[in-house]
């Protein structure tokens, strides 16, 4: 059907998950909330066509602190990054797998030899290699772990963002010190330096998903450069789209 109807090889459109839903219907796709940063925008100069934008491809649940009645917060960030990740590779079709919770996670990565038996239940942080190894384990979904040796030179890694979600289109989860957050895109202007990022931050508490409270107080929005911690180091996982389903 894919060859009849020229469509790209690596893309499920004829599976459920992709039948058109109308906007009524959104919350059927998931609990959480659906593509948050719908409706935000850049500055008119950036949207005057000076740089490139590149946001993440099609939808994605937002996953941050205190949901399914679970107490995470101060530690959970990382684990709800890639449960934003696994939902995105569901909403996309590529996978029926149900999005972990807390101690499935901490269970693969036992499972694979990663961790002690003990980690199992723990409160014990993640960072992106862990999110790689579930990623494949659950998915059989591979990524690129991208290192940055301090906040201030995530600046410096537009090119390679741009790239990213032009061809892939996945959203990123990115740690750095005790934070981790998940990319949606990235604004960059190669002539001049300038970048900015797209956030969604899985460090929110409240359970009222208000999406415009979400929106006006930053938890899903564009941040500059000096977001990031100058004097911490950062790894990004960087999911790859399945070339075969």
């Amino acid at each position: 059907m894919h060859v009849k109807l020229m469509l790209p090889l690596d893309r499920p459109y004829f599976r459920n998950a992709n039948v058109f839903k109308f906007p009524k219907e959104s919350s059927l796709l998931s609990p959480q909330l659906i593509n948050p940063h719908v409706g935000i925008s850049l500055t008119q100069k950036l949207q005057a066509g000076e740089g490139s934008v590149r946001l993440v491809y099609g939808k994605y649940a937002y996953h941050h602190y205190m949901q399914d009645r679970f107490d995470d917060d101060k530690w959970g960030c990382a684990y709800r990054s890639l449960q934003t990740l696994i939902s995105w590779f569901r909403l996309q079709g590529y996978t029926e797998a149900a999005v972990p919770t807390h101690r499935d996670i901490q269970q693969v990565l036992v499972d694979i030899g990663d961790k002690e038996s003990s980690f199992v239940g723990s409160k014990q942080w993640i960072g992106s290699t862990e999110v790689s190894f579930v990623l494949e384990k659950l998915l059989n979904v591979t990524s690129k772990i991208m290192f940055v040796s301090s906040g201030a030179d995530l600046a410096s890694k537009g090119r390679e963002l741009v790239y990213h979600f032009s061809t892939e289109g996945t959203p990123i989860m990115i740690g750095g010190g005790v934070l981790a957050h998940t990319i949606l895109g990235v604004y960059y202007n190669d002539q001049t330096g300038d970048i900015k990022f797209l956030i969604l931050d899985p460090h929110l508490t409240r359970l009222d998903e208000n999406l415009k409270y979400i929106q006006d107080k930053g938890w899903c929005g564009w941040k500059n450069a000096d977001f990031w911690n100058a004097n911490a180091y950062y790894n990004m996982c960087m999911p790859q789209r399945p070339k075969e389903f």
